[in-house]
């Protein structure tokens, strides 16, 4: 069995760009930049113990009237160097606040990539949001785009009232990107097929339906095993790096806001339980292998 989960890990790769597209610098009143990457004041840029010992970029952007704040988890192959134009549209076209990050080993994030990596990153994240930014659950969205769907319902399926989340041309989990099985393996990773079950708020999922790295089939199940499905968005010819280009994206998205925020003033987000004891304190694309090619 120890061979099987080799050849599970081998696989599967993480693909950071290389070398970094951005680095962090501290100007002389103290406040970090990313040298090369659009001034804007503002954006917060942080770095951020995680508990598995790294420490990772983080960046804040602040929308004056913002109706939620969004934390999102990008692909494989990217690093924040190449998504802050995105955040910029996503900022100004859905009013929200946008706190993404870096997971280790990637940009100028210390440490190696790696699945359990990835969930103390997003711990680490949650945490700032938390302490320093005051946002509350209520007010948070986690969105997760491809393999930062792994991350996105580790903490969406511990967070009982979170006001939404976003999957994004997601995967049900990392062996089933690769094979066609039927259960859930001890040695697989990013086992999201079990976790949206433990999602206890409104689930947007879109998957474009030509996608040739994670099937369509994926965000099909995904949406019928989450507890409240919103609306799915199907991109008919969309693949799985290109969702953004379609003007449906962005419509869509927006739609789901304003639908979040219709809820938020007519009723509270779910209070199910207390928030569970998760040690939160220390806290562009997927490519994989398949056989001996890669994507």
């Amino acid at each position: 069995m120890g061979n099987v989960t080799s050849n599970v890990a081998a696989k599967f790769a993480f693909f950071p760009p290389d070398p970094p597209t951005y680095d962090v610098c501290r100007e002389d009143d103290g406040r970090l930049v990313l040298p090369g990457v659009s001034a804007d004041k503002n954006m917060d840029v942080h770095l951020l113990e995680t508990k598995g010992g790294n420490q990772i970029v983080a960046t804040f952007w602040k929308h004056p009237f913002a109706r939620f704040t969004l934390l999102y988890s990008h692909g494989n192959a990217a690093d924040l160097g190449q998504m802050h134009d995105l955040f910029i549209e996503l900022r100004a076209h859905l009013r929200v606040n946008i706190m993404s990050y870096d997971y280790s080993g990637y940009g100028a994030s210390s440490g190696k990539p790696s699945e359990f990596n990835t969930y103390y990153d997003i711990e680490a994240v949650y945490n700032c949001l938390k302490e320093y930014y005051e946002v509350k659950q209520e007010d948070l969205i986690l969105y997760g785009q491809s393999v930062g769907s792994g991350p996105t319902l580790h903490l969406g399926s511990r967070l009982q009232k979170l006001r939404g989340v976003v999957l994004h041309s997601a995967i049900l989990s990392g062996l089933r990107v690769l094979y066609p099985v039927k259960m859930t393996f001890w040695f697989d990773i990013y086992k999201n097929i079990d976790k949206i079950r433990l999602v206890n708020c409104p689930v947007l999922v879109m998957h474009g339906t030509n996608d040739d790295i994670v099937d369509f089939s994926h965000g099909k199940r995904l949406w019928e095993l989450a507890k409240e499905k919103y609306d799915p968005l199907w991109v008919k010819g969309g693949g799985h790096c290109n969702l953004e280009t379609y003007p449906e994206y962005i419509k869509h998205l927006g739609k789901f806001m304003n639908e979040l925020e219709k809820a938020s003033i007519t009723k509270p987000a779910k209070q199910l339980t207390s928030d569970p004891s998760i040690d939160l304190k220390h806290n562009k694309c997927l490519r994989w292998k398949k056989g001996s090619n890669s994507n």
